[in-house]
């Protein structure tokens, strides 16, 4: 006889999908696991819902402790609810997902986990519970989100160059973008502005550096 569901074990997770740009190519958050079987497995950074606590905020919590990551906008992703997707017992995870600039950001976790990096997405290693496809999901609707909104901006400097801006999207669709098409369309949109600065970049000469307009999420469409 099955249990009425008012006395079925299921529990709740959340698991955060973050992704940056590091020289131009795209990477994700990735913590080390300690416990079996998963020993040694990178996996999102995740855990259970604390009883008094809403989703965001356990999202919020569970990613401050094991990557020291704060002040981010975290989005809700999907739900995934396989019944063996973890072998501890039914747990449903409530996936999250956000995108931040690398820099300044100074990971640490905590000591039941082994480490906490940044790993670049085509090199990903086989995940732990079912986080490759949470991870497949979050950058299949990252792209779908820069060509109709200006949601690229949370993923750039204050300040950057026409390239840097081009590099952000080719690293996210994992394709090179006609350059000429690209430019005229941002211009057209008047998404961003010039600073009136140059900056230096390796042997080449300097570049112009722009910032948006505006850092608030807007739909247009890009692409």
């Amino acid at each position: 006889m099955k249990p009425h569901p008012a006395k079925q074990n299921i529990k709740v997770a959340v698991d955060n999908c973050i992704f940056t740009i590091i020289d131009n190519e795209l990477y994700v958050l990735l913590i080390q696991m300690k416990k079996r079987p998963y020993q040694g497995m990178w996996a999102l950074p995740g855990g259970l819902v604390n009883q008094p606590e809403n989703l965001d905020k356990a999202a919020l919590r569970i990613l401050k402790d094991e990557t020291n990551v704060t002040d981010v906008y975290l989005e809700q992703l999907y739900t995934f609810g396989k019944t063996k997707r973890d072998v501890f017992g039914r747990v449903i995870s409530i996936a999250y997902f956000a995108l931040i600039p690398s820099a300044n950001q100074q990971l640490k976790t905590l000591a039941k986990y082994q480490s906490v990096q940044w790993w670049k997405y085509v090199d990903l290693p086989k995940l732990a519970y079912d986080h490759n496809d949470i991870v497949k999901y979050a950058k299949q609707r990252l792209e779908w989100k820069i060509e109709y909104t200006n949601v690229v901006w949370s993923l750039l400097p204050e300040k950057f160059t026409l390239n840097q801006l081009q590099k952000t999207y080719e690293a996210i669709l994992g394709k090179e973008i006609d350059k000429r098409n690209f430019q005229k369309k941002i211009f057209a949109l008047k998404l961003i502005q010039p600073l009136g600065q140059k900056a230096m970049y390796g042997a080449h000469r300097p570049a112009e550096l722009y910032k948006f307009r505006s850092r608030k999420p807007k739909i247009v469409q890009i692409l």
